[in-house]
């Protein structure tokens, strides 16, 4: 039998090799997010997270009578609305609080999980996300304007309360994904624990011990201003929802140009 001889002209023959080659920017630009962050310094990152958790539960305690971060504070009411619930609604929206914020723990911890922890865009997209949650509860805050009262339990009071809430534990995830344990954002009594009792307290040289100082030197200070923005006759806890907001996007921002670890290597 014959060979089949099944040379084409050139005009008619398929083109090797003519699949796209992704452009040179977009390959670099997808290793670049697709590195670990360097932990070095990045306890920095997560010391400014305290002052936004202050900046929001002042706000909130003082409009809402609700913590939408430290849920301490939340599991407590929840008990002593339980046993005098007519009393006052605050269990209610601290039960809400609450809620959220396991749920929201259950879900930024499995997408760390899932993407690889310390990952830049798994980062960026984290305080993306707790970005636009702010941004929502802020636009419902600011159209609604400040509660008659404290033991308003309306759908704009609870909603916003809920979304905050669960984008909070994503700082908290955050500080885990980094193997900064203690600096969570949402605790403190642990830390002024191991503050005074450590043993190096004194030491000029002090790293553990310049973090825990931190820790609660900002979220005292973001307390303060969430205080002084929460009185605002019109707008109340909106304006300090707005200002967390701000600088979730300057997070995002920082996460997008921190330094990659050295030891780093794109799986993809």
């Amino acid at each position: 039998m014959p060979l089949i001889d099944d040379r084409r002209p050139d005009e008619q023959r398929p083109l090797l090799g003519n699949a796209r080659k992704p452009h040179p920017f977009t390959s670099r630009w997808r290793k670049y997010l697709a590195v670990d962050v360097n932990r070095d310094w990045a306890d920095v990152v997560l010391i400014l997270c305290y002052f936004i958790t202050g900046l929001l539960d002042s706000s909130s305690i003082s409009v809402w009578g609700s913590f939408v971060s430290m849920q301490t504070g939340n599991t407590v009411y929840i008990g002593l609305g339980l046993a005098h619930p007519h009393e006052s609604t605050r269990w209610i929206k601290s039960g809400t609080s609450l809620a959220s914020f396991c749920a929201g723990s259950f879900v930024f911890s499995r997408f760390h999980r899932y993407f690889s922890p310390k990952r830049r865009w798994v980062l960026c997209a984290s305080f993306f996300a707790q970005l636009l949650l702010t941004v929502g509860a802020a636009s419902i805050a600011t159209k609604s304007g400040p509660p008659r009262d404290k033991e308003d339990i309306g759908w704009e009071v609870l909603v916003p309360i809920a979304m905050v809430a669960f984008q909070s534990c994503g700082q908290a995830v955050t500080s885990r994904a980094l193997k900064y344990n203690a600096l969570t954002s949402v605790v403190l009594t642990s830390i002024y624990c191991d503050l005074f009792s450590d043993a190096e307290l004194f030491y000029a040289k002090n790293a553990e011990r310049n973090r825990r100082v931190g820790a609660p030197a900002f979220l005292l200070l973001g307390a303060l201003v969430g205080g002084r923005l929460s009185v605002h006759p019109t707008l109340g806890v909106a304006v300090s929802l707005w200002t967390a907001a701000a600088l979730k996007a300057v997070v995002v921002i920082v996460w997008l140009v921190w330094p990659a670890d050295p030891t780093s290597t794109d799986e993809d």
